[in-house]
């Protein structure tokens, strides 16, 4: 496809409304949907867009891999570049400087790229970077955290952060609903942040729903010894508690650290991500950790796919569609020991 021809693709793709859906679920996997919804999608590619198409070069720019689940964003990423013979997939060193990722964007522009994956540092600095690539020609899919104009992006992927409230506060109504004097606690991840905002409005908004509230709540910041400093700060403001919700695994060994020294366990706890180590302890059985809300590590690993389609002037194999939807947000089930063996081979490491 000629650069003048991706340009006006892009211009008409770009006013093009969402996707109908139509049988299946919202990837390219061979299976339908089974009667599990919580049930994790197949990581392999499949169905008519597996098959190998024009050879293309994508650029992929994240942050650094400064927990878990970052970590895994990348490490996805890699993995699904590597699956498909017909793409190059150039990787940027993660950073946190945006400076530093907003030149790593203008060398892939320079380099002509057929597309560019990006999860931002700062959704709002790297927003011009992102418009001088699409102005250019090259489909750009922003991950997880969105950029300030319609303009800079193809495509979005979301993870639902919203929902990942919505989620644990649902599981916590089930379990402690009729009981409308229970304590609620909430543990946060970094209070300025949107995400960690929409997080607490969904927690806030489920549990209205069931008479209940936050009757103690704390902010972290997302690593191991945040989570571990405000968990304690927590326990000793409240001596009796009945559920926690922790927003992020990772600052989750701390809390659970915290919880050990303190030597409470009348309560118990619903982790945020989904990672390995939080299943594990919800396999034993013995752990305070009864559940955790997923928000996928395989965003950029999808934008990757997406990317690819993008380039090749192809459509997502179970739409009814025959373009790649704007924006698609991916869904944040509650992990537990009824389904925890379904989610385990997906997760990432704290």
């Amino acid at each position: 496809m000629s650069r003048s021809t991706r340009r006006w693709w892009l211009t008409v793709t770009a006013l093009t409304s969402a996707a109908v859906l139509a049988t299946g679920c919202l990837s390219n996997d061979p299976e339908t949907a089974s009667a599990d919804s919580d049930a994790p999608p197949e990581a392999a590619p499949a169905g008519d867009n597996a098959e190998p198409g024009e050879d293309v070069v994508i650029g992929f720019s994240g942050p650094a891999a400064g927990h878990g689940w970052m970590g895994a964003i990348t490490q996805a990423a890699v993995e699904q570049g590597d699956q498909f013979e017909d793409v190059d997939l150039r990787v940027s060193e993660g950073t946190d400087d945006v400076n530093l990722q907003i030149s790593q964007i203008e060398q892939f522009i320079n380099d002509d790229v057929d597309a560019i994956v990006v999860l931002p540092f700062d959704g709002a600095a790297l927003t011009e970077v992102a418009t001088q690539a699409m102005e250019a020609g090259i489909p750009v899919v922003n991950v997880d955290r969105e950029f300030s104009s319609p303009f800079a992006a193809r495509t979005t992927i979301l993870g639902d952060n919203y929902g990942m409230g919505v989620s644990a506060g649902t599981y916590i109504c089930e379990r402690l609903g009729d009981n409308p004097d229970a304590v609620v606690a909430e543990i946060a991840g970094i209070d300025s942040l949107p995400l960690t905002q929409e997080r607490s409005q969904g927690f806030e908004d489920a549990l209205s729903d069931c008479g209940l509230e936050v009757s103690n709540r704390v902010a972290a910041d997302f690593t191991v010894q945040g989570g571990e400093s405000a968990a304690s700060n927590l326990l000793q403001a409240a001596p009796e508690i009945d559920a926690i919700w922790n927003h992020d695994d990772d600052q989750g060994v701390g809390v659970l650290a915290a919880i050990e020294n303190a030597g409470r366990d009348e309560f118990f706890m619903v982790g945020g991500a989904g990672s390995a180590n939080m299943m594990r302890e919800i396999q034993s059985g013995e752990s305070v950790v009864e559940a955790t809300v997923i928000y996928p590590s395989t965003q950029a690993a999808d934008g990757i796919r997406l990317a690819r389609l993008l380039a090749q002037g192809r459509a997502m194999g179970d739409l009814v569609q025959v373009e790649v939807p704007r924006e698609i947000q991916l869904y944040a089930p509650v992990v537990t020991a009824e389904n925890v063996e379904q989610y385990l081979p997906y997760a990432f490491e704290s």
